[in-house]
C-alpha cells in the first residue's frame, strides 16, 4: 500500500516538473517548485515510513520549512527586484 503512494507521488512529482518547464509565467514555475518541495516531503515521509526510521520525519520537517523560506523569498524576489530594502508602498524620497 505505501509502496502505492509512494509511485503515486513520484507520478505527481513528474507532473510537477512538467508544469516547471511549461509554465507561462515566473509565478506558474514558483508554484511548480513548491509543489515538487511538498511531493518531495511526502516521499521522504513515506520512504521513513517504509524504512522504520522515524528520524526521517525531522528530515521531512527540515525540508518542509526550508521550501517554505524558499518560496516566500523568491516571491517577493519577483515582486520587488531584491530581498534586503523593506518595501515602500510609494515613492517619498530618501526619508
Amino acid at each position: 500500500m505505501f509502496i502505492a503512494a509512494a509511485a503515486a507521488v513520484l507520478i505527481a512529482m513528474v507532473i510537477s516538473i512538467i508544469r516547471l518547464i511549461l509554465g507561462p509565467t515566473v509565478y506558474d514555475r514558483i508554484l511548480a517548485v513548491n509543489a515538487f518541495g511538498t511531493k518531495a516531503l511526502l516521499l521522504i515521509a513515506i520512504l521513513g515510513f517504509l524504512t522504520e526510521r522515524p528520524e526521517f520525519m525531522d528530515i521531512a520537517l527540515v525540508y518542509a520549512l526550508i521550501s517554505f523560506v524558499t518560496t516566500i523569498a523568491l516571491m517577493k524576489f519577483f515582486k520587488f527586484a531584491h530581498l534586503g530594502l523593506p518595501y515602500r508602498g510609494d515613492d517619498l524620497g530618501d526619508l
